[in-house]
């Protein structure tokens, strides 16, 4: 086995190479205060191990940390692991936990809380996970502080993959004998992380407060960490402007106010932070719905959206038109060349509902859809009210139906009552932690959130991604890559729109906010606030 302590090394070297990014500081942090966090919408459950939802990410992750975290090069970072050796065939991957961690209870942090997340939660309740760790047999614990992951076949993405919102530890004692999906702990969380919960008042506010015995010695600073989670875009800038809120992620400030407050010098944005996720805008097609499983009717859809637009409109220039479901950011595998590409057509839109029996009646109205924005944020929103404008100039009578964030998830991966959506999908920095899931025939369950919603099922792609997904050779791995990206945009279960570029909008109070690729994402030890003037 080949020791990764070396790369901890290597990483920190190459984080010292790095320009300074929003947030971060070279004072001496200030201890205490109370900071406050904007989110919409507000967190169903308080963990992310089960889920791969935003607002669950964001705030799970100041409660219980990780493996590891990771640097803007996407190098491992140790939290709850010190390192980790790799065998040279790939299929045992051992880790040497982190001595000295306590759950918030008292109870020591152990090799037993790795195994029992791994097998009974990420790889059968997460969305993200039953990919990820889909290659993981078994577990083993020689001993409180190793544990040894027993593959049937290489997983090289897993270990991209280890971060808290992707991969949330949970303490076993609290849930091995139950149903995960309904325990207690799910509301009132014990974690390992920098802050404790103290409360949640769902749909308005989560509070945390500091862990005086986190393994961080001298760490958190602040003293109390508040979510808030407020639905109105207009209200969520006026709590920023007013100082009622120091920091929103993700794209919760209207992108037309962004230059207005940066301009103020009281705040500031970055797109840091984000290099972990890779954002996809993304319409997912119902494959059992009897009219989207036709696939002149998907590439109708696709001519008539102008993606262009979108980027240029909607994200206000903060993204890239979608050319394959890999985001550009993803250099080492992005490639579309010779892969299908639906260019803005309306002409070639109606000639393919034509060529399907969808014939314009006296009206011009060839059919009626529905389309199921995900209520995160706005854009999907925005874009969907697009689309309706869009498919009307091809005969297309489209409603966009509205409802809250539990409504979607179970409309769309429990009941399957929808024709298709506009979704916002994390890619993440390996194809097998967000994007396989998308296309993969095993990912359908049902019940399980954001997943192949499109219950898309091709032999010839499940042998692609399992095949790319173990592949240690970067060229042999790049090229199965490639023949994916084709055959994805051949079979459009799912049409790319966009590769978000997200934004963070904080006060300049708030320091160090954005310090690595996990951005808000990450635990916020380090954040601390300076005195108002």
């Amino acid at each position: 086995m080949r020791p990764r302590n070396y790369l901890f090394a290597l990483a920190a070297a190459l984080s010292a190479t790095l320009a300074p990014v929003a947030g971060l500081h070279a004072e001496e942090p200030v201890k205490g205060g109370t900071a406050t966090f904007i989110m919409s919408p507000a967190p169903q459950i308080l963990t992310s191990a089960m889920t791969t939802a935003g607002a669950e990410q964001v705030v799970s992750s100041k409660i219980s940390d990780s493996l590891f975290t990771y640097d803007f090069n996407l190098n491992p970072q140790p939290l709850l692991a010190e390192s980790y050796d790799v065998s040279e065939d790939g299929k045992t991957v051992t880790f040497h936990l982190r001595k000295g961690v306590k759950w918030h209870d008292g109870v020591e942090f152990t090799s037993e809380d790795v195994a029992y997340t791994t097998m009974e939660v990420w790889k059968v309740l997460h969305g993200r996970g039953r990919t990820i760790f889909g290659n993981v047999e078994k577990v083993e614990t020689p001993d409180k502080y190793t544990a040894v992951f027993v593959m049937s076949s290489p997983a090289p993405g897993m270990l991209k993959s280890l971060a808290a919102q992707q991969a949330q530890i949970l303490p076993a004692h609290i849930y091995k004998g139950t149903d995960p999906t309904t325990n207690p702990a799910n509301l009132k969380p014990i974690g390992t992380g920098p802050f404790k919960f103290v409360s949640f008042a769902p749909g308005d506010n989560l509070v945390l407060e500091r862990n005086p015995d986190y393994w961080n010695e001298g760490k958190p600073y602040l003293d109390r960490l508040i979510f808030r989670f407020i639905p109105d875009p207009a209200t969520r800038a006026a709590a920023l402007e007013s100082g009622e809120a120091h920091i929103a992620p993700q794209n919760l400030i209207p992108m037309a106010d962004l230059e207005r407050l940066q301009a103020s010098g009281d705040f500031e944005v970055t797109t840091k932070g984000y290099e972990f996720q890779n954002e996809m805008e993304m319409m997912e097609f119902n494959l059992d719905d009897p009219v989207m499983k036709d696939i002149r009717v998907r590439k109708a859809i696709a001519h008539a959206i102008d993606r262009n637009w979108i980027v240029e409109n909607v994200l206000f220039g903060y993204g890239k038109p979608a050319t394959t479901p890999l985001h550009q950011q993803l250099v080492e595998l992005h490639d579309d060349t010779d892969v299908p590409q639906y260019d803005y057509d309306p002409e070639a839109a109606k000639a393919l509902l034509d060529e399907a029996g969808y014939k314009p009646d006296a009206n011009g109205i060839r059919l009626k859809l529905i389309v199921d924005p995900l209520p995160y944020g706005d854009h999907q929103n925005h874009i969907a009210a697009y689309m309706r404008e869009a498919m009307r100039e091809i005969g297309v009578d489209l409603e966009v139906r509205a409802q809250d964030f539990a409504g979607f998830v179970k409309r769309v991966y429990t009941d399957r009552d929808f024709q298709f959506t506009v979704n916002l999908l994390t890619g993440g920095s390996d194809p097998t932690i967000g994007t396989q899931r998308t296309y993969w025939t095993p990912s359908f369950k049902i019940g399980v959130g954001f997943s192949n919603g499109s219950h898309y099922s091709n032999p010839k792609m499940d042998e692609i991604l399992v095949a790319a997904a173990a592949e240690m050779d970067e060229a042999k791995r790049k090229e199965l890559y490639h023949q994916f990206q084709k055959l994805a945009m051949e079979d459009l279960p799912v049409f790319p729109l966009a590769a978000v570029e997200s934004t963070t909008v904080a006060s300049t109070r708030l320091k160090n906010h954005t310090i690595d690729a996990n951005g808000t994402y990450s635990n916020f030890a380090d954040v601390y606030l300076t005195p108002a003037p």
